[in-house]
């Protein structure tokens, strides 16, 4: 193949790695097992694969974009590097302290996150700068100079990969950071050092510690596993660049993703959101809820006017409930999302209270669900499902593995049945409900968190678990409409290649809105502003495209509150340089936007802002419509297999359909599966499958009075 455009997606996930080529002539995808020694190994294995269907050479290669979950892995499983945080004194102690409050207030047992740092491994340093940039207690020279001798004298054993700095109020003034890195760095030049003043120049002391040591603690990992896969695809004749997605949704270099690799923690979730965006911007649809299920995790995303929610901070692995504030804060920008260990994978078990719990723990794919017949013996969601009949080892698509019903069945009646006294397809269809339920929870816990209600949504599924249990969600959440798009099972691969070339910067300063710097402010938005230019130019200038060159887009935003307040809103910033009256244009938009949030504004409060954000992109292309297609014929039958319906609970005689059959204006009525390499949609007996000009199946109640709940 020569000519056109040739882009590679690559998303390393959990269980599998998803690999998507697009070319003029079309899309091409594959699911590889992830390879958890060498991750790289999987991702070369899958585009050999698809470069090889397409009749291309990798030569033709002209971008390659990945996603990866091993920042977030390691810092969930606290695989990541031997890591030291130096701070200032009488704060040695604050990532573990947090913030002091208690995510389960009644809760006498309650047992905070570990922190990601022992405390023999924090050290400190007798600096200090104020809140306003005064420096209050210098920088000690001959201490700093000892601090890094005791740091650099430690058994081979014991020595440190990785060092975070994290001075308070290093976000006004990052001076002392910069020099402590200075003086480790010439002791140690091969240690990774991480800096919070440009990790995250933001305050809230112990979201920023944190931050700072997550972005040490995978920064060798991180940096050793980005070069090996650069060589290894410029070894097998790519001459193409690579880039990473962010959190944040954007793309950006290797040698930025080296450098802030925490960015990267929720990159495969965001392409994710891309792709749903995406989606819903063809169709016009206004309120999306993305329903991304893999083989490890699942994750819920909210998009409103075809844009996903964003915020500047998140959490990892929240451990009680889902519960705000169980997890380990990252301040980055990030695509907003909730995301829970209920993957194809996720394990099945029964606890003492003889109740059947799914999850966090995944099989992943080493040793794989029963079913693989790979060496895992406990049960999984996989192999529930393919007991229930919603999957059949004829259809299933990842190569080299033939699903074994009767493994399946085995493992369910050792871990589930076994203890409770049931049968396998009884055990199955339990822990497909737990499974089911714990997402539906979850949505309703992201729902109230951002204060709306997720019944007026339209749910868009994709990864390989999704559209299995999607239907089943929908019910819970009482979604009356449901669209799986072509291409499901690698929808965050195929997000990637409709990422633009983004970066984001943050700052936290404090501004009166009666006692308005616009000069100050002026001067800041326009440092970040160069900041953000930067990285995406850096990034558009590895392409080295010789055709026209992109338009960048420019998004600002005031974080801003009522004074007194423990918490902000952000604030969209229109138009060019703030004159002397921008403390009042402040004030008036803040208010505007606080009663859109809250349904009033409150009279006679002081305004004041307490971050900032420029975020520059380059500018998307228009998307080209899709008219929604009402059901023009049935599509005739012509074989059936047993199905467990949930929403009846009982087992009925579905329907299988092929998906490559069927044409725009084609209904499938339920009970039926349509079948797919990769995935498989579940259409449970109160709903009907239309599909669309697009291919995308879109799927509603066909009953009248709607799904039990």
């Amino acid at each position: 193949m020569s000519g056109g455009t040739m882009r590679i997606g690559a998303d390393v996930g959990g269980t599998f790695t998803d690999v998507v080529l697009e070319t003029d002539a079309g899309m091409f995808s594959t699911k590889v097992l992830t390879t958890y020694d060498a991750p790289e190994r999987g991702i070369l294995d899958g585009v050999a694969t698809v470069v090889a269907e397409a009749g291309a050479d990798l030569a033709d290669l002209d971008t390659f974009i990945h996603g990866t979950t091993l920042a977030t892995n390691a810092l969930i499983s606290r695989t990541g590097a031997r890591t030291a945080l130096v701070t200032t004194s009488g704060f040695r102690d604050t990532i573990e302290m947090r913030t002091e409050s208690r995510f389960e207030q009644y809760d006498l047992n309650l047992v905070l996150p570990a922190p990601l740092i022992e405390r023999r491994d924090r050290h400190v340093l007798a600096e200090r700068i104020s809140v306003d940039g005064r420096v209050l207690r210098p920088f000690d020279e001959a201490e700093a100079r000892a601090l890094v001798a005791h740091l650099a004298d430690r058994p081979d054993d014991e020595a440190y990969e990785a060092v975070a700095i994290g001075f308070i109020h290093s976000y006004v003034d990052g001076t002392h950071e910069r020099r402590f890195r200075d003086l480790l760095l010439e002791r140690l030049p091969d240690v990774a050092v991480s800096i919070s003043s440009e990790v995250s120049p933001q305050m809230r002391e112990f979201e920023r510690f944190n931050t700072v040591c997550a972005n040490a603690y995978v920064q060798p990992l991180m940096a050793s596993y980005l070069r090996e896969l650069d060589e290894q695809l410029q070894a097998r004749g790519a001459r193409c660049p690579v880039y990473l997605i962010h959190s944040g949704g954007g793309l950006m270099s290797v040698d930025s993703a080296v450098r802030f690799p925490v960015r990267l923690v929720e990159s495969g979730p965001a392409g994710g959101a891309i792709f749903a965006a995406d989606i819903a911007a063809r169709h016009g649809l206004d309120a999306v809820l993305s329903y991304d299920m893999g083989g490890t995790t699942a994750k819920i995303c909210l998009i409103e006017d075809h844009t996903p929610s964003t915020a500047k901070t998140f959490e990892v692995a929240r451990t009680h409930r889902f519960t705000k504030g169980s997890g380990m804060p990252i301040s980055i920008p990030v695509i907003e999302m909730i995301e829970i260990g209920a993957g194809g994978g996720s394990i099945a078990g029964v606890d003492v209270l003889g109740q059947i719990r799914v999850g966090p723990l995944s099989a992943g794919s080493e040793p794989g669900p029963a079913s693989y017949g790979l060496g895992g013996i406990r049960p999984t969601v996989t192999d529930a499902d393919l007991v229930l009949g919603r999957l059949s080892a004829d259809t299933f698509g990842a190569p080299g593995i033939d699903l074994s019903d009767e493994a399946a069945r085995a493992a369910l009646s050792s871990d589930v049945a076994g203890v409770l006294d049931l049968d396998a397809d009884e055990a199955a269809a339990g822990v497909a409900e737990v499974v089911d339920e714990n997402m539906a929870n979850a949505a309703r816990v992201h729902a109230v968190e951002n204060g709306t209600d997720v019944a007026k949504y339209t749910m868009i599924a994709f990864g390989g678990g999704a559209p299995l249990h999607a239907g089943r969600l929908c019910d819970k959440l009482d979604v009356d409409e449901l669209l799986v798009p072509p291409g499901a099972s690698v929808g965050s691969a195929i997000g990637f290649l409709r990422a633009p070339f983004a970066y984001e910067a943050l700052r936290s300063h404090h501004v009166s809105a009666e006692e308005f710097d616009a000069e100050t402010v002026n001067r800041l938005l326009s440092d970040m502003t160069a900041e953000a230019t930067s990285f995406v130019t850096a990034a558009l200038a590895a392409g080295d495209d010789a055709g026209e060159p992109p338009v960048l887009e420019t998004e600002r935003c005031a974080f801003m509150r009522y004074a007194g307040q423990g918490w902000e809103i952000p604030v969209r910033l229109e138009g060019g340089p703030f004159d002397h009256l921008g403390g009042e244009l402040l004030a008036n938009r803040f208010e505007k936007a606080y009663e859109e949030f809250f349904g009033r504004a409150i009279a006679g409060l002081a305004v004041e802002a307490i971050g900032w954000s420029v975020r520059v992109s380059t500018r998307r292309p228009e998307v080209e419509r899709v008219a929604r297609l009402e059901a023009a014929r049935e599509v005739a039958i012509q074989r059936t297999r047993p199905v467990h319906d949930a929403g009846t609970d009982s087992v009925v005689e579905a329907a299988v359909v092929e998906r490559e059959a069927l044409s725009p204006g084609d209904r499938v009525g339920g009970p039926a599966v349509i079948v797919e390499p990769q995935t498989t949609t579940w259409v449970s007996s109160n709903r009907q499958a239309v599909v669309q000009a697009d291919g995308c199946l879109l799927i509603t109640r066909s009953d009248a009075e709607g799904s039990s709940r």
